[in-house]
C-alpha cells in the first residue's frame, strides 16, 4: 500500500514550485508558512525583498489541508494581476531614516496596508503615501 503522507509532501512540494515559477521569484525570496486556524490549513505566502531586507504577504488562504491551501493559492496567483489593485506604499522603517517604495497587489487600501504591517509592530513603521497605481 502505497504511503498516502508522502503523495500528499510531494504533491505540496510540487505545487509550491509552480507557484515559485509563475512568480519568477528565487526560493530565497519566498516562504510558505503554514500554521491551523480553527481546525483549517492556513497558508500565508510571503516575499522577501533582498533590496531592503523586508518580508510582506503576499497572500493568504485557508483550505482543508496543506494541499488543498496550496490548490487555492495556486488559482490566485494565476489570476491576482487581473482581479486585485496595484498600490505602491512609501514607508520608513522605525529607526531608519531611509524612505522605502514597495508594491502591493491588494482588492483595496487597507488589505495593501496589512500586506505592509504583516508580522511588524505597527507602531515601528511610519507610512508617508499609499497610492492606488493606474490600471494599465
Amino acid at each position: 500500500m502505497p504511503d498516502i503522507t508522502s503523495d500528499i509532501h510531494v504533491e505540496a512540494a510540487r505545487i509550491q514550485q509552480q507557484i515559485k515559477a509563475y512568480l519568477g521569484l528565487r526560493t530565497s525570496d519566498l516562504v510558505f508558512e503554514y500554521s491551523i486556524l480553527d481546525g483549517k490549513t492556513k497558508l500565508d505566502l510571503i516575499t522577501l525583498n533582498p533590496r531592503h531586507n523586508q518580508s510582506f504577504l503576499f497572500h493568504s488562504e485557508t483550505g482543508s489541508d496543506k494541499v488543498d491551501a496550496l490548490n487555492k493559492m495556486w488559482t490566485y496567483v494565476q489570476n491576482f494581476k487581473e482581479k486585485d489593485n496595484s498600490y505602491t506604499i512609501q514607508w520608513v522603517a522605525g529607526g531608519d531614516h531611509e524612505l522605502h517604495t514597495s508594491y502591493f497587489r491588494a482588492s483595496n487600501i487597507f488589505n495593501a496596508l496589512e500586506k505592509l504591517y504583516y508580522g511588524r509592530d505597527r507602531n515601528m513603521i511610519t507610512v508617508f503615501s499609499v497610492v492606488l497605481n493606474p490600471v494599465s
